[in-house]
């Protein structure tokens, strides 16, 4: 809001948990989605499914057989869903750090750094103020635009 702060940003180097796990997790995540993200990793997986439509029949898509595809996706989605979202945070805090400091050197507004700990309506109230502030620029700059194309027709029409 308006005469509102974000709250301030960690300090440098700070986290919840202690480096070590947090850490290990983070390498895991990050090895792993990139692995997961790969055509081979596809190709693979794809290939566990064709074996196992093409032993249907082996087993008379007795109910077991139903069940292993269904576990193990299930295991794998569950698993993924956090590795996932690890890597996520971590990719969406790194932007937030670099647009934060982008701010901070440029004449953009330094009140914008820490921005995202507020909540929902106070971004969306900040969000349509930009806006209105855009769209008044746009109409100050068409405005500029009107008066030097007259202001030179003028000067034209004065020395011709």
């Amino acid at each position: 809001m308006a005469g509102q702060k974000a709250k301030p940003q960690k300090e440098a180097g700070s986290t919840k948990e202690d480096g070590g796990f947090s850490r290990i997790f983070g390498d895991v995540a990050n090895r792993t989605s990139q692995a997961a993200g790969r055509a081979s990793a596809f190709m693979l997986a794809a290939g566990v499914v064709l074996v196992w439509a093409i032993t249907g029949p082996l087993f008379q898509y007795s109910d077991t057989w139903q069940l292993v595809i269904n576990t193990g996706t299930t295991i794998v989605t569950f698993l993924m869903v956090f590795l996932i979202q690890n890597s996520q945070n971590r990719d969406s805090a790194a932007i937030q750090v670099k647009l934060d400091e982008l701010i901070r050197v440029s004449t953009a507004h330094n009140s914008f750094v820490g921005i995202e700990h507020l909540t929902d309506d106070e971004l969306e109230e900040i969000r349509t103020r930009c806006e209105l502030r855009a769209e008044a620029e746009k109409v100050g700059e068409q405005s500029v635009k009107r008066m030097g194309k007259k202001a030179r027709e003028a000067a034209e029409r004065a020395v011709g």
